[in-house]
């Protein structure tokens, strides 16, 4: 088993993880966990997200770039870790912890 396959069979144990993939820059998905409809979806949606993230964070700073990027809404907390030519995303249902 390669590291890659035992990192995702690691985050698919973790509660309220409901997928994870990895894409290159083009938003293709090299591995997924989830069906390909779904990466397919996803990999659309995070590309433009990132490329928006990138561009704001270097208007602020042209030396700075995004290293990870955390979103959180009502259905889905998105952790994407993007590098040079490959970006790793993890799906998770929010944690809903009482006040």
């Amino acid at each position: 088993m390669s590291e890659v396959d035992d990192l995702f069979k690691r985050l698919q144990s973790y509660k309220g993880v409901i997928g994870g993939f990895i894409m290159n820059c083009d938003g293709i998905a090299i591995r997924t966990t989830l069906d390909n409809q779904t990466t397919s979806h996803w990999c659309y949606h995070v590309l433009r997200l990132i490329s928006k993230a990138r561009v704001t964070v270097r208007d602020l700073d042209p030396q700075n770039d995004v290293t990870i990027m955390r979103l959180r809404t009502h259905r889905h907390e998105i952790i994407i870790a993007p590098d040079k030519d490959y970006m790793m995303v993890v799906i998770q249902e929010p944690r809903i912890e009482p006040i």
